[in-house]
């Protein structure tokens, strides 16, 4: 079993940034590919980006690129979103997740784990 929780999140206006945090518990945080979803009201979830185990690999979501950035520390068993130039449309709820495996994953039915989330609003 793993155990996430999210941080970081809050009121920001457009053009600014906010780092998430999610931090793990539970089996060792090194063997699992860490990704971020994020869900707006009456929409379904939406991947945002994932990193592989080791930190080697990303990926992200076309609507974020080049402006969020995923990253993770295994050593304090925690990944990291950090997001810049936010817009309005950024608002939503953040959820960090896991699943073990080598490879990334970019589909929400893939991950075997999920933290609560946490509230991003951007406002314009």
């Amino acid at each position: 079993q793993v155990q996430l929780v999210e941080s970081g999140g809050g009121l920001v206006q457009a053009g600014g940034s906010l780092r998430l945090s999610c931090a793990a518990s539970g089996r060792p945080f090194s063997s699992y590919a860490m990704g971020w979803f994020r869900q707006a009201p009456g929409k379904e979830r939406a991947f945002v980006a994932t990193i592989t185990w080791s930190g080697g690999n990303t990926y992200y979501a076309d609507s974020v690129k080049a402006r969020f950035t995923i990253s993770r520390d295994n050593a304090k068993n925690t990944v990291y979103l950090q997001m810049n130039s936010l817009k309005p449309e950024d608002t939503a709820v953040y959820f960090c997740a896991a699943v073990g495996g080598s490879s990334w994953y970019r589909e929400a039915w893939e991950y075997a784990y999920w933290g609560q989330g946490t509230q991003v609003t951007v406002s314009s």
